[in-house]
């Protein structure tokens, strides 16, 4: 076990989740050893986990195309267990491939690790911040430890993946200076195409790596591939659209994104995503049903149905406050995160690259809108401005739920005329709670 896999402990397969162990060798021409195979070491490989994505779960323009190929779509996640090494000799390269037996179906995106998967890793579970890494975290739930193995791990080396678009591809880790270590212990995500009329997907699994040792040693790999094959939910009908309902859906956008240096935007981003889930754990939001759509310096979020408005938006609110201070304590002027926030409400159904409805549109209107942009600017020492539009305050911020007053919102009007908009809505400017 490396120093990274001890600190996140990343336990060995369970037995119930291999598939196959194999020998690792190199031929050997002397003939001196059985089947003329010198074992070198062994690994052991975890069943392939295959699970159905939904169009709505589906990046936008993959969505499209299969309405209009009529494809299906799988998450597949692969695990591999190398052996232990003697002392004195490590891994320094590893290549897993995995190569589909009916070039028809297609790795349409292969993730390096879970943060090019959409998932944020910090102190607990990690976050999704994309449909299709929440529909992962709920399938990997099936296969415990295999969520922290797709974690990017430091001090480690990264996988270089290949074979994108095709039915043959891999990820390899390589480490030829010794300035990191390769893993023993390894979760894959790919995200796969195949035809309708699919009702299995079966291939192999192929595995080499390189051992750093005192003297050079060749490649060491199978002597074949090991077989599977995972049954797939018949194709025909897809299931029934999400009905068209009343929810909440919510805004947000950084302050002077563009003005930052790449390091400085990639913690942005990280920091963005964390403060907007820690206020939906706050209100008591199951992100399972959060429907997010990060856009870099923003997200746009639908919340679940069926809400109870008055305890959940003043509980966002205090949320986001309190997330804010949190994560702006240490920083300085330019990492500094100061947000324009805006709440809608309406009736409103996925579609095929978005939501449809008119909230989806009025709450960017509110977020876009002069007021709230002149609010953020003309209160420097606030964190967030928020924006809410006069139906939620006649329904729920008027009567001062839960420590939201009422009389902390001023009256605006968003008038667009660009956008043939107009709207009368609300601004709330927190108080400023001192520093610690």
């Amino acid at each position: 076990m490396t120093t990274t896999d001890a600190a996140i402990y990343l336990a060995p397969l369970r037995s119930s989740d291999i598939l196959a162990y194999a020998d690792l060798g190199t031929p050997d021409e002397r003939g001196a050893h059985r089947h003329g195979f010198l074992r070198e070491t062994g690994v052991h490989c975890g069943r392939p986990l295959v699970y159905p994505i939904q169009p709505a779960e589906l990046p936008p323009f993959l969505r499209t195309r299969a309405e209009s190929t009529g494809c299906r779509y799988h998450g597949a996640v692969f695990a591999f267990d190398l052996d232990a090494l003697p002392s004195g000799i490590r891994y320094s390269r590893a290549r897993f491939e995995v190569a589909f037996g009916d070039e028809r179906a297609l790795a349409v995106q292969v993730h390096a690790d879970g943060d090019a998967l959409g998932l944020l890793y910090g102190g607990g579970a990690p976050t999704p911040f994309s449909l299709t890494a929440s529909r992962v975290v709920r399938a990997v739930r099936a296969r415990p430890g295999w969520l922290a193995r797709l974690a990017p791990r430091g001090g480690q080396a990264r996988a270089w993946v290949s074979g994108v678009q095709s039915n043959a591809f891999r990820w390899t880790y390589d480490d030829p200076r010794g300035d990191t270590l390769v893993p023993r212990h390894y979760a894959m995500h790919a995200l796969v195409e195949v035809p309708p009329d699919l009702s299995a997907l079966d291939g192999t699994l192929g595995v080499q790596v390189e051992l750093s040792a005192s003297s050079p040693t060749p490649p060491a790999g199978m002597r074949e591939a090991v077989p599977f094959v995972i049954p797939l939910a018949p194709g025909g009908p897809r299931p029934p659209a999400e009905p068209a309902l009343v929810r909440l859906c919510l805004s947000a956008d950084v302050e002077g994104y563009s003005r930052r240096p790449n390091d400085i935007a990639e913690a942005t981003q990280r920091r963005l995503v964390d403060v907007l889930a820690r206020a939906r754990r706050h209100a008591g939001l199951d992100e399972d049903g959060v429907h997010r759509q990060p856009q870099g310096d923003a997200e746009f979020a639908i919340l679940p149905a069926g809400l109870d408005e008055s305890v959940v938006i003043p509980r966002l609110v205090q949320g986001l406050a309190g997330a804010l201070r949190d994560v702006n304590r240490d920083l300085n002027s330019l990492a500094r995160i100061r947000l324009r926030v805006a709440l809608h409400r309406g009736l409103m159904k996925p579609g095929a690259s978005g939501w449809v409805g008119s909230a989806p549109i009025a709450v960017h209107r509110i977020l876009d809108s002069p007021p709230l942009r002149a609010a953020l600017r003309d209160n420097p020492a606030s964190d967030f401005v928020l924006g809410v539009p006069d139906v939620l305050f006649q329904d729920v911020i008027a009567h001062s739920y839960a420590g939201l007053p009422a009389d902390d919102f001023t009256p605006m009007t968003v008038d667009l005329p660009d956008k043939s908009f107009v709207e009368h809505a609300w601004l709330y400017v927190p108080a400023i709670a001192p520093r610690a």
